[in-house]
């Protein structure tokens, strides 16, 4: 008899929670061999072909394209067996309401289980799924069972009393914001969603959380005597929906954009960065003519026949390798747990890149050990990648400082926020001709601004400073540097 194994929406890696499905490469019915990609996810940080851990027909898919499924969530089931077993298997799921499957599929040699319904699983390691030990088969939960069995443990002597859930429907589709929910004791039927159609967001439930844990308010002065503890909570939990309202009739008629995927994650890193790491700015005017001039004599000195061209950014960022040899202390990050700044060996160099799906950071990896031309080749194969959404996860985590390059919005200088866990990020604006002194003479000259944003735990000013410094000298007078580029 063939054996139904529900593959889960594994970890992608570096602590992503959720991906949105972009596109089905599978339908209901096919056979599936092992590692075989069935769907195509976009997370926060790339999009990703997720390939199937086992072999079989699949009996069932779980997600429309378009809806994001957070991680643990069933993506798939697929019927394990032998060929004939695994038909009827995929049949029966199939007519039991999974839709569109047909019961004559036969399993392909490579993932079909030998012997007695054995069942083989993959020889890649996703996260979350072992290949040593064999699977076993997941049951599914009714709700009134888990919320009968939660019941249970609360009277067998649960701190506080489980929260008993009105009838009708909640307007919330996120398991891990139902978790919240249920881990605060809030009821969701007593909040008013700020999504679309009314839908309860993360943000809603947080803030209803935060109400009831901050000190007494207007709202919620009245001392409960005994018998009151639902009246109580039903005051609580309207004064934390009120916002939510207030703020859905502020806006109305307003689009609403959900902030999710690249967007989202780029909102939630900034606002740690933010919170957790005391930033500070300093910047500098620097003469790039002769950098502007080198640049031009090492891209005509082999004529036409030439490789690449060698551009600024790659320049900058050979030039930035160097400074941070001279200044580790900027090469670092600070482990909070520990109480330590963690300085690192190897520079990975991240540089920021604008694509239509938003802000992306890829990471040269080991830039220490490249050469400006190097640099720049694996730049542009990064930017090639990041503008055709094919940039991996590894590609665009694991950085130690960042280079941004936001001159190419024709602005001259910005204040960065710090790529958080790194410790600093240098701002380069155009450069441009400007009235400057040279030589003791006025003189038009190709101008930069350079900003640099350090995280000051890990250096004081004269640190950040000499660093800076050193960057606009190199940029000044290029000629010392470029004989080890």
């Amino acid at each position: 008899m063939a054996q139904v194994l529900e593959f889960k929406l594994p970890d992608l890696g570096e602590g992503l929670t959720e991906a949105e499905i972009v596109r089905w490469l599978v339908e209901v019915g096919d056979v599936v061999a092992i590692d075989q990609p069935v769907v195509e996810v976009e997370t926060a940080k790339a999009m990703v072909e997720v390939p199937c851990p086992y072999g079989g027909v699949v009996t069932a898919r779980f997600g429309e394209e378009g809806s994001e499924l957070p991680v643990g969530a069933p993506l798939l089931t697929v019927a394990v067996g032998s060929p004939q077993e695994t038909g009827r298997g995929a049949g029966a799921d199939a007519g039991s309401g999974s839709g569109g499957g047909s019961g004559g599929g036969a399993v392909s040699g490579a993932g079909a289980g030998s012997g007695a319904g054995a069942a083989e699983s993959s020889g890649n390691v996703l996260v979350g799924y072992g290949t040593g030990a064999p699977v076993a088969r997941r049951r599914r939960i009714r709700p009134e069972a888990s919320m009968a069995r939660v019941s249970a443990e609360a009277a067998a002597g649960a701190a506080a009393p489980v929260p008993v859930a009105e009838p009708g429907p909640v307007a919330v589709v996120s398991p891990p914001v139902r978790k919240l929910a249920r881990q605060h004791g809030l009821d969701l039927r007593k909040l008013a969603g700020s999504g679309p159609d009314g839908l309860i967001l993360r943000a809603d439930v947080e803030a209803a959380i935060r109400m009831l844990e901050e000190p007494a308010t207007p709202l919620s002065t009245a001392v409960p005597t005994a018998g009151t503890a639902t009246a109580g909570t039903a005051v609580a939990d309207a004064s934390a929906a009120r916002p939510s309202a207030a703020r859905r009739a502020a806006t109305a008629g307003a689009e609403r954009i959900p902030l999710r995927g690249v967007r989202g994650a780029v909102a939630d890193k900034l606002a740690r960065s933010r919170r957790e790491i005391p930033d500070a700015t300093c910047w500098v005017d620097a003469d790039a003519t002769e950098l502007m001039a080198a640049r031009a004599a090492m891209n005509g000195a082999g004529g036409p026949t030439a490789g690449p061209k060698v551009s600024v950014l790659a320049l900058l960022a050979r030039i930035c390798t160097a400074a941070l040899a001279r200044f580790p202390e900027l090469n670092s990050t600070v482990d909070l747990e520990a109480r330590e700044i963690v300085r690192l060996p190897e520079v990975h160099l991240g540089f920021a890149a604008q694509t239509d799906r938003g802000l992306v950071v890829p990471v040269v990896r080991d830039a220490q050990d490249r050469n400006a031309e190097s640099i720049g080749a694996e730049i542009a194969r990064l930017t090639e990648a990041a503008r055709a959404g094919r940039l991996t996860p590894a590609e665009l985590t694991g950085g130690t400082f960042t280079l941004n390059n936001y001159g190419v919005f024709g602005v001259d200088g910005s204040t960065p926020i710090i790529n958080h866990p790194e410790a600093a990020m240098l701002g380069v604006g155009r450069i441009v001709p400007k009235p400057w002194v040279h030589g003791g003479e006025l003189a038009v000259r190709q101008v930069v601004q350079l900003s640099l944003t350090f995280d000051h735990r890990v250096c004081d000013g004269g640190t950040a400073g000499g660093f800076l410094r050193y960057i606009a000298d190199c940029v000044e007078q290029p000629a010392v540097l470029l004989r080890t580029l």
